[in-house]
């Protein structure tokens, strides 16, 4: 087909139109290439030259402030203090065996934290900074930062490490933290948590008590910093920095004062104390002797330190308060007294004989006087605390109400508190007991959990929490953390699912226990009146007594090793008038109730009604000189000079 001079006009112009398109866009591109080359060679010039020979751009974590723990008064319990540590970055150092040689010439580092950190280095993406070594002095620090430039990949750095300023006085309520470890990621707690943190060579997470039960709360959020570092792995410069989110602070309902004097009081037994609010639940003392000191593991504990604590046979790492599960004995009665008279199986103020044993087929459940009691009423079957008594009443009203009242006051129940291990205690069923052992319940069985011996389990927290659901009439449940707020509202506590007129007769028999002529405690009365203190006393058998022994005559305490003793138990409430605190106390393998946890109690729960040291005229008078000694010879300590001047009463 033949082309015309329109025809060869037409396509001049399309060429001439595309040809303009095509040249507009190769100057817009060459435009954006001129631009961002100025913007590169101009304005970003600083920054290229930075990262010129080499120069490269780190990104690296900021751990974030731990959150402090206080006490209800505003005492720092556990804190952070500055902590002077020297990392290694693999990927920078080159050689890190010729590093490490260097840097041992210059600081003195033990063979095996070398070791450690070799392994550690190892284990690590080459990129992960891994401590080499930390809590170093100023000086050692210093020589490290002057002698940087021949050590590549090493940097000198200030962090912060956990502190327990009361040493041995909270260690197992606030617990202690450490080293996250290959087990705390796969198996423990943090298993599921993907917090980078994590992955910091030698953080510190909360191992046990609130420190692990609070971990995410405490621990806050990571930060982190922009650095430059040149080819020798020498950090130039910090050139960013976003700060992390602190950990929250927290608030314990302990009394720091009161918990120290617990703890002091306790000595060198093998025992626990709890002593709680009866209004609120609040704890205000939770002692389990002997104690450690804390601060050793956040350090790093020796062998021969880890050693000496678990080959005690007082078990100092064991939270005994809350841990430790005993049978109750005669501390349990109130139950078994409030169950009949609910039940509606014992009339306030009938009368049952005691002959010094009760006999059940062909087999003798003996009280704990041979000779007996005589007739007794409720009110005076707990002053004296006949076996017997309880013996009958248990029988009439059976295991299940019994162990229906015994979690209605708080055993049998594991109570969620923010520590480690807390025990549930038993009170047990006949369905118990056929799950567990295989066999039926007897009625022997019911004798002895009448008298909370047998299966029947309890720790001092759940005594304690008893003690004051009994005292106020209310079911209380025991609470650890209190608030930063004051002005945080706390929900009303019900009254507890208890005639209030069997409360008051068993009150009345406790009142009895310590300051009737007879009663089993008198000599651990409070006589100020408007102090009166009511109790029970309680002796837990740990060995089987064979009639061939009682025939010849049962071993006395005294007599037998100590592992073989039997445990002393009291449970106390005061004042009578207005109760305001309740308190459990357990020696283990003590012996006698009224001899020896009777005493601890009520030195203890005087120091919490007066908030100190309270005065003589509270004892008996034949007391004075024993009680002016102890008092001398206890060193107590005041929370307030331990707060570094940060209280936030």
């Amino acid at each position: 087909m033949k082309r015309t001079p329109k025809d060869t006009a037409e396509s001049a112009r399309i060429v001439s139109r595309r040809g303009l398109i095509l040249g507009a866009g190769m100057a817009g591109f060459g435009a954006i290439l001129a631009a961002r080359m100025r913007y590169m060679q101009v304005e970003q010039a600083d920054q290229f030259r930075l990262l010129a020979d080499e120069n490269r751009i780190n990104i690296r974590l900021i751990a974030p402030s731990r959150g402090v723990i206080f006490d209800r008064r505003g005492t720092i319990l556990a804190d952070n203090e500055q902590n002077y540590r020297v990392v290694l970055v693999k990927e920078d150092a080159g050689d890190v065996d010729e590093v490490l040689a260097r840097l041992q010439r210059i600081i003195h580092l033990p063979e095996e934290d070398l070791e450690r950190a070799r392994a550690e280095i190892d284990r690590r993406s080459p990129f992960v900074p891994v401590t080499i070594a930390d809590r170093l002095t100023y000086e050692a620090f210093a020589k490290v930062a002057v002698n940087a430039p021949a050590l590549p990949g090493v940097s000198p750095e200030v962090g912060q490490s956990r502190i327990y300023p009361m040493d041995q006085d909270f260690a197992h309520i606030v617990g202690y933290v450490g080293p996250v470890s290959d087990y705390d990621l796969t198996e423990g707690y943090l298993a599921e948590d993907e917090d980078p943190l994590l992955q910091i060579p030698k953080f510190q997470v909360g191992k046990t008590g609130v420190e692990a039960k609070l971990e995410h709360d405490l621990r806050g959020q990571a930060g982190t910093r922009r650095i430059e570092v040149n080819a020798q792995g020498r950090v130039m410069r910090e050139l960013g920095r976003i700060d992390g989110k602190p950990g929250g602070d927290v608030q314990l309902t302990i009394d720091g004062a009161l918990q120290n004097y617990t703890q002091v009081r306790l000595e060198d037994e093998s025992a626990s104390a709890v002593v709680m609010d009866v209004q609120t639940g609040d704890i205000l003392a939770l002692g389990s002797a002997p104690s450690f000191d804390p601060n050793k593991f956040v350090r790093g504990i020796s062998v021969a330190d880890y050693s000496a604590l678990l080959n005690n046979d007082h078990r100092p790492l064991a939270n005994k308060s809350v841990q430790g599960t005993y049978p109750p004995g005669s501390t349990f009665k109130m139950i078994t007294a409030l169950a009949a008279l609910e039940a509606g199986v014992l009339d306030p103020g009938e009368s049952i004989y005691c002959g010094g044993f009760k006999q059940l087929g062909d087999r003798r459940f003996h009280c704990w006087r041979s000779w007996g009691h005589g007739k007794l009423t409720l009110t005076g079957a707990l002053e004296q605390s006949c076996d017997v008594f309880f013996y009958e009443i248990a029988e009439r009203v059976g295991i299940e109400n019994i162990s229906d009242m015994a979690r209605r006051l708080g055993l049998g129940t594991r109570h969620e508190l923010p520590l480690s291990a807390v025990a549930s205690g038993l009170a047990p069923t006949k369905a118990w007991k056929i799950e567990n052992r295989g066999a039926d319940w007897l009625i022997g069985d019911t004798l002895n959990a009448g008298i909370g011996q047998g299966f029947v389990l309890a720790s001092p927290l759940q005594l304690a929490l008893m003690t004051a659901r009994i005292a106020s009439g209310k079911a209380v449940e025991p609470r650890l953390i209190g608030s930063l707020d004051p002005a945080e509202d706390r929900p009303e506590i019900p009254p507890l699912d208890v005639d209030p007129r069997h409360l008051a007769l068993v009150r009345d028999g406790m009142s009895q226990v310590v300051n009737a002529q007879t009663g089993t405690a008198r000599a651990s009365r409070v006589v100020i009146d408007e102090m009166r203190m009511a109790g029970k006393t309680g002796t837990s058998q740990v060995r089987n007594i064979t009639a061939a022994e009682r025939a010849a005559g049962v071993t006395s305490n005294e007599d037998l090793p100590w592992n073989r003793r039997d445990h002393a138990l009291f449970v106390s409430y005061a004042p009578i008038a207005a109760p305001r605190f309740a308190c459990a106390v357990v020696v283990e393998h003590g012996g006698g109730g009224s001899a020896v946890a009777a005493p601890i109690a009520r030195d203890i729960i005087l120091q919490a009604l007066y908030q100190g040291t309270p005065p003589l005229d509270a004892y008996p008078t034949s007391q004075h000189g024993t009680i002016r000694s102890r008092q001398e010879k206890l060193i107590l300590r005041d929370p307030s000079t331990f707060s570094d001047g940060r209280n936030r009463a």
